[in-house]
């Protein structure tokens, strides 16, 4: 994060010529209302041609999206459902997001469903090309009745990350031992390459966390990484292994695990 503050103040002066409404257009789709009473709706995302935003776990020099919907009307919460990013390299650094646009699918639950929803964004996020800058949003949509489908959410959501199971996962594993100011994570995954570049990112329950861009290897059906996981405190702490979330991403493809129990 201090990485990417740093990047963008230091292209500064040539952002002064550029404005987000040149390069940034966004809007809530109202979606429809799901069977189980939530609604599917959606937030939209247009970026000028060569422009990026970021994905959810951004890598270390990407500014994670900031979601608010404490504004919003009969709203329980918001769970967003993240289409499979892409992975940037630039300058020696791994940033991970979508480019040109991207449609994040929002599964809204209402306190009462029989009630319409006022649901109410406010957004941070980044934006770059040859250079970066914040861009902060404000949306609202009113969700009612059935509402409609919506073609752009839905394609967003069937380019959800697949399953373990359904990418074909036989086992997976992680040793964790100490290191100096954290831990060290080593995955072991008996997994099929989900495309012929993998790229795998872990995320553990404390965003606070700080998370290593990871070293990863294949051979045969093995697919081994290795990250470091840095705490507030700067010490080995106790893990979560249940929460960690490890995602291989393919070319076009991408894989979402929850848990990497102990070898």
């Amino acid at each position: 994060m201090i990485k990417a503050l740093l990047i963008s103040l230091t292209v500064a002066a040539p952002a002064l010529a550029t404005t987000q409404d040149e390069v940034l257009s966004a809007e809530l789709l109202p979606g429809w209302q799901m069977q189980n009473g939530h609604h599917m709706a959606g937030l939209s995302l247009q970026l000028a041609p060569d422009w990026k935003t970021y994905w959810r776990a951004p890598g270390e020099a990407g500014i994670p999206p900031l979601f608010d919907w404490s504004g919003s009307t009969n709203v329980q919460s918001v769970r967003v459902h993240w289409p499979s990013p892409v992975v940037f390299h630039l300058n020696g650094m791994q940033t991970i997001g979508y480019h040109d646009g991207v449609v994040l699918p929002l599964e809204v639950t209402p306190v009462d469903p029989a009630k319409p929803v006022s649901l109410r964004a406010a957004v941070d996020l980044g934006v770059c090309n040859k250079i970066c800058m914040p861009a902060a949003l404000q949306m609202q949509a009113e969700l009612s009745g059935a509402g409609q489908p919506d073609a752009a959410i839905r394609a967003a959501l069937q380019a959800e990350p697949r399953s373990g199971k359904e990418a074909g996962l036989k086992t997976i594993s992680c040793a964790v031992e100490p290191i100096a100011d954290g831990l060290r994570l080593t995955a072991k995954l008996d997994l099929p390459a989900p495309g012929p570049e993998e790229t795998v990112v872990f995320e553990t329950a404390d965003a606070s966390v700080w998370v290593a861009e990871a070293q990863t290897t294949r051979h045969g059906g093995t697919l081994t990484s290795v990250t470091d996981l840095v705490a507030n405190n700067g010490a080995p702490f106790a893990l979560d292994r249940s929460a960690v979330k490890v995602t291989v991403l393919g070319q076009g493809k991408s894989v979402e695990i929850s848990g990497c129990p102990a070898p």
